[in-house]
This record gives C-alpha cells, sequence and structure tokens, in this order.
C-alpha cells in the first residue's frame, strides 16, 4: 500500500507545536515514584511551563524544583546552583528521592550533572541522603515521550540489581491516565499477578482530599520494589516506540535475564486481545469471566453503532504511540484516519501506521514533526468528520467547525483529563460511545430540523 508522506519543505517557524518538551516527561515519571520530587536543572521559567500543564491537566498541586538558572549560572555553569537546590530540597522536603534532569540550558552550556551529582555525594557528611537519578532531557533530542521513557530506563538502571528469581512482573504503562493505571491494576490482579507498575501516578495525580498539605502527595512505585526489579520474572511494555529500543524492559531483559513481553498500547478489540493473550502467557491463566463479558459487550456495541461511523473521516494528533494506537481502533469500527500526525521525529509513527495501511488496504497521510499550522493546512483539504487528540487541537477544530474528542495528555479546557480511561475492553467501550455520540450530535445540531429519536 503507497502512503501519503510529506515532501514539500517545512517553514523554519513552528505555529503551535504538536508535542511537549523532553523534561516533562521526565517529571511526569519521577512524581510516578513514591517520596520523589522532581529537579529541573535550568531555568525558573521551564519549572513553571511544566508544572502549569500537568496542574492544569490532573488538577493537584504539583511542586517542581530548580536550580534556577540567571544569565551569571548560564556563563559560568550551574554547579552552584544544582548544590544549593538539592541542599535545600533534601531540608525543607526530606524527599526519599531526587529525580534530576536537564532542560536545553543546562545541556547547551555542557553542565557535567552526574560529575556534579558524584561530588556533592562525597561531599556530604549525612548518611540520611535521598538517593539521586539524574536524567539528559534537552528539548533539541526529544519530545515528552523520549524523556518519559528516558527517565523509567534510568531509574531501573540505577535501581535494578541482581536479586533471587521470584514470580513477580513489571508493568510499564506508557504515558496513559491515572484512570488507566488503575484499570491495569485490577486487570493483573484479575489475573492473580504479584506486580509493580512504573511508574504508578495514579495517587498522586488523582488523590483524594488532604486533611492537611502534603509536600510530597502519598502513592507512587516503591523505591523497596525497584531494587528488586532484577529478580522479576517479567516486564511488560506496552507503546510501538519501545520496539527494537534499549528500554527499561529491554535492559532488563539483558542484564538479569528478566523475559521481554511488549504490546501497543491496548485500544480497540485487536489490541486488547493482544494484551490479555500476553497476560494469559505470563499469569499462566485464562481470561478471567468478567473480562470475556467486558469483550462481548463491546462487539455488541460496535454492531449496534456501526451504521454511524462507517466511512467516517478523522484526524489523529499527539503522542505517537497514542496515535498509532488511536489508528488501529478506528480502522476497526470502521473509521478512516485520513491524517495521523504527531510531533516526535523519531519515525516510530510511520512504520506501525504502514502495516496498518496494508492489512486494512486504506491509505492515509502520515506526518511526523508536525505543528498544527501545517494539520490545520492539510484538514482544509480532507475535511475530516472529527479530530481525535488532546486540548492543543482545539483551537483548530474551532475555527474549522470540526468536532474534537479529546484523548491522551493533555486536557486543559475540559475538567477530568485525568479520568479519561483509554485502555484495555472497557476504556475502548467508552472512547467508542463517546465517538459515536459526537458524530451523532454534530449531525443534529447540523439538521435544519434536529431529531428527538434515532
Amino acid at each position: 500500500m503507497e502512503m501519503k508522506t510529506n515532501t514539500k519543505s517545512k517553514p523554519n517557524a513552528v505555529t503551535n507545536p504538536c508535542n511537549l518538551c523532553t523534561p516533562l516527561g521526565a517529571c511526569l515519571v519521577f512524581k510516578g515514584i513514591k517520596g520523589a520530587l522532581p529537579l529541573l536543572h535550568g531555568s525558573q521559567g521551564c519549572a513553571t511551563y511544566i508544572r502549569r500543564y500537568l496542574i492544569s491537566h490532573y488538577n493537584e498541586p504539583i511542586d517542581i524544583a530548580s536550580s534556577n538558572f540567571t544569565e551569571r549560572t548560564t556563563i559560568f555553569g550551574g554547579k552552584k546552583n544544582l548544590i544549593s537546590a538539592l541542599e535545600n530540597i533534601c531540608t525543607q522536603y526530606t524527599p526519599e528521592l531526587i529525580g534530576v534532569a536537564t532542560t536545553c540550558l543546562s545541556e547547551t552550556i555542557g553542565d557535567d550533572v552526574p560529575q556534579y551529582l558524584r561530588e556533592f555525594k562525597s561531599e556530604q557528611k549525612s548518611a540520611c541522603l535521598p538517593h539521586i537519578v539524574s536524567v539528559s532531557t534537552p528539548s533539541y533530542n526529544g519530545a515528552y515521550m523520549e524523556g518519559f521513557q528516558a527517565t523509567i530506563k534510568s531509574l531501573v538502571v540505577y535501581f535494578a540489581a541482581s536479586r533471587p528469581r521470584t514470580r513477580r512482573v513489571v508493568l510499564f504503562p506508557n504515558l496513559v491516565s491515572p484512570a488507566d493505571i488503575r484499570y491495569l491494576k485490577e486487570l493483573l490482579a484479575d489475573f492473580g499477578m504479584n506486580f509493580v507498575i512504573l511508574p504508578d501516578y495514579a495517587e498522586t495525580f488523582d488523590g483524594g482530599p488532604w486533611d492537611g498539605y502534603q509536600k510530597i502527595p502519598q502513592g507512587g512505585t516503591r523505591i523497596a520494589d525497584l531494587s528488586e526489579l532484577g529478580g522479576f520474572a517479567s516486564a511488560i511494555e506496552l507503546g510501538h516506540s519501545l520496539v527494537g529500543q534499549e528500554s527499561a524492559g529491554a535492559y532488563l531483559e539483558r542484564e538479569f535475564a528478566v523475559k521481554r513481553h511488549i504490546s501497543g498500547l491496548p485500544i480497540g478489540i485487536k489490541a486488547t486481545d493482544k494484551f490479555i493473550s500476553i497476560l494469559e502467557t505470563v499469569s499462566g491463566k485464562k481470561m478471567p469471566e468478567e473480562i470475556r463479558k467486558e469483550r462481548g459487550r463491546l462487539l455488541d456495541a460496535y454492531a449496534d453503532a456501526h451504521k454511524y461511523l462507517f466511512e467516517k473521516k478523522a484526524i489523529v494528533f499527539g503522542e505517537a504511540d497514542m496515535v498509532a494506537a488511536m489508528a488501529g481502533f478506528l480502522l476497526e469500527i470502521g473509521v478512516i484516519p485520513v491524517l495521523c500526525a504527531t510531533g516526535s521525529r523519531s519515525g516510530i509513527l510511520k512504520a506501525e501506521l504502514e502495516k496498518l495501511s496494508c492489512e486494512s488496504g486504506r491509505s492515509f497521510e502520515i506526518r511526523e514533526g508536525v505543528d498544527f499550522g501545517e494539520i490545520e493546512e492539510i484538514s482544509g483539504k480532507l475535511k475530516p468528520d472529527f479530530m481525535l487528540g488532546n486540548s492543543k487541537g482545539y483551537s483548530l477544530a474551532r475555527r474549522q467547525g470540526i468536532p474534537l474528542v479529546r484523548v491522551g495528555f493533555p486536557i486543559h479546557d475540559r475538567i477530568g483529563g485525568q479520568r479519561v480511561l483509554h485502555l484495555g475492553y472497557r476504556g475502548t467501550q467508552q472512547l467508542f460511545d463517546r465517538i459515536v455520540n459526537t458524530i451523532i450530535e454534530n449531525t443534529q445540531e447540523q439538521s435544519s430540523i434536529g431529531y428527538t429519536y434515532m
């Protein structure tokens, strides 16, 4: 199947980028570790920008420390600022772990953060220092998913050591919602697994009310569990972008013979079937009856609403793993993803969608390294029935009068972005209903007379 690709020269300016900065992904992971606090080695503006994005989506108080670069720091280096930031954090927060992520500025001037941290640890007399894990995350070297995955691997490399073999399982869930993480926990428990999820921000980003202010929210993956990873039986990774990569799961397999399993994000029946098959293999148990019933209800919904979706056209945008999963799901329900776009330049999306195109016999456009200016230019020609992606596409959708079904991250203009369930038969069911009702509502509103009964 011949795919349509972008061959014209790109403009030098970016109009509303279709991605987020690399350190943001690092902060997401560190916030999913129990007792951890992220520290950005760079300017205060970077930390403020990321806090704003996270707070707006998750609606929770979120602290992110900064080494607070100034003009002088930029010239002479940020070692002094980093040491001062570490000392302040230890005094004010007493964390179990400090996650240090670099920004474009500190990377550009060549700060040797690992060396600074070694010197800091050797100079401290206290035996109560927290763990300090660093990760290189300049935004010119990728987008937020690259920062997310690099941070997970840094944590695994730092903590994992040889241990006696157990039957425990670690699941790397990808950048999904707290609701998705809670669902994955429920699913693994249904299969009787003794598991760890890394990262686990189900509570840190979506907890209940507090009796008093908590400097570091409760919840997260325990450091004690991270230190046992080398003895686990299996590692399950979700996401197409991890195929062929030296990921956390690949590292555990190479260094400690932990069996690695990879699946795309389980969205849609076919993708969820593959994930469930992995769970059956790892656990040695068949699919529980309640999960089988969820699958049956989803199949019935597909049949009920197929007439509303068949041959509808959609534009899908956002993080590459989510776009690839959503495109597969849309093809499964009869919708044509006429454009699949991401700000990432990894090449993963194109490779995965070319497979989908061959399997489905459908041709659609794929754009990587794209911004919303280019998406808007293309969408005017493709005339989609709806868009599927995060809130950054709202302005485009509004200008062109296209309904937007919000998924992924960030969702800034609706409440409950942290509770959007995407994964499994259950999450697919909710997403399917939202898409069908969006189509029906738009048709209803565009009608000259409207209708009150289908």
